[in-house]
């Protein structure tokens, strides 16, 4: 089983309006094309690193401690190809992710009361 990726779509990831020259729908073609699950979430409440996508860990991962990893500012081919061979590669807990995502990797949003 591979990791899974989760890719933020709604509030202002994927938007025009915030990144007028990125071609979104092209991301998305580029990921499901590689990748065997992708989800699409309407808003992961991460705007400020905005294009966000969440890397999750494959069960054994996780069962072993890895925990899922939260990519941003993923607006560009570069970023797009490291994404998805640090996922073919293992993902979190199984490979360590290239510098290009390395860069990128952020600390989830706050959980809210």
């Amino acid at each position: 089983m591979t990791p899974r990726i989760t890719v933020c779509r709604g509030c202002c990831c994927g938007t025009t309006r915030k990144h007028p020259n990125v071609d979104h729908d092209h991301q998305l073609e580029v990921l499901r094309a590689a990748l065997p699950t992708v989800r699409v979430a309407d808003c992961l409440d991460a705007c400020e690193s905005s294009n966000i996508v969440v890397v999750q860990p494959t069960p054994a991962a996780r069962a072993a401690g890895a925990k899922p990893a939260w990519v941003g500012s993923v607006l560009n081919d570069d970023a797009i190809h490291g994404v998805i061979a640090w996922i073919n590669a293992g993902g979190p807990g199984r490979a360590a992710p290239p510098p290009v995502v390395a860069e990128r990797i952020v600390m989830p949003p706050a959980v809210k009361p």
